[in-house]
């Protein structure tokens, strides 16, 4: 510890090492760093709890209004995704965009309501803050809602469509919406699609012997043609991604070595 007094004044300032001095009374005291940081952490945990506590709350009136609707939507996901009904509860009710299923459920609303299920980097609730204030991020499986157009698709995509643009309620709902789910493990979307399509969709729809209007059903021309043409879609899907499995990928190569002796045509004749 030094002690420096300032010629011509009253003021005093006492440095000790272990920080910052701080101003205020013409004796200036430090505090150490350690203590500011401290500090921060305690603000931190203290804020942790009170978004908990507003998370609960927010969890506990979506809880309540949980319908049929929605039942029907959390047994179909706990099946395709091997989860219970409870876990696919518990991240439905806690999803940002929770609002999303409500306005896919209105009249004339979304046509299309969409569910990952994958890795994603998320904090563990329990887990421990640092000295620094900063928790460690672990990759860990989640079912969340999506748009599908904000986050990388890299595990399996569960999706509900509307049949009509009629209010969905308990009592027509296994009417009124389509379940289907595709899996895209590693990110091959294109895979996960090919096998979507030739495995279940095409034979669904070949199997199909109601086709509306269309009295003839698959006897007639353009239910015939419009399957002949997802044939060659999912002909050319598949083309597509073998072409993009088989790619050649050049070494990109440090030419410095080739050319940096090369002196007349000769030389670079003989490198060719």
């Amino acid at each position: 510890t030094e002690s420096k007094y300032r010629h011509g004044g009253n003021r005093k300032t006492r440095s000790t090492g272990l920080g910052s001095a701080v101003p205020g009374s013409p004796l200036t005291t430090v505090l150490p760093a350690s203590t500011t940081v401290k500090k921060t952490i305690a603000l931190s945990t203290e804020s942790r709890k009170e978004l908990a506590k507003q998370a609960k709350v927010t969890k506990d009136e979506r809880r309540a209004q949980i319908d049929g609707r929605h039942r029907y939507l959390i047994s179909r996901l706990a099946d395709g995704m091997d989860l219970s009904e409870q876990q696919v509860e518990e991240a439905i009710i806690s999803d940002d965009k929770f609002q999303l299923i409500e306005q896919f459920f209105a009249p004339s609303g979304l046509k299309k309501l969409l569910f990952f299920y994958q890795d994603v980097l998320q904090q563990k609730s329990n887990a421990p803050l640092r000295l620094d204030g900063s928790t460690n991020n672990l990759p860990q499986k989640k079912l969340f809602i999506t748009m599908g157009s904000t986050e990388d698709f890299t595990g399996a995509c569960a999706f509900f469509l509307r049949m009509s643009d009629a209010l969905i309620t308990a009592s027509n709902v296994s009417q009124e919406v389509n379940f289907g789910m595709f899996d895209c493990a590693n990110g091959n979307i294109l895979q996960g699609l090919e096998f979507f399509l030739s495995e279940i969709m095409i034979p669904a729809l070949k199997s199909q012997q109601n086709w509306g209007a269309v009295k003839e059903g698959l006897k007639n021309n353009q239910i015939q043609e419009f399957l002949y043409s997802v044939d060659k879609f999912v002909s050319t899907l598949s083309s597509s991604r073998q072409n993009i499995e088989d790619k050649i990928q050049l070494t990109k190569v440090d030419i410095d070595i080739y050319v940096r002796n090369l002196q007349n045509p000769s030389d670079y004749i003989t490198a060719g």
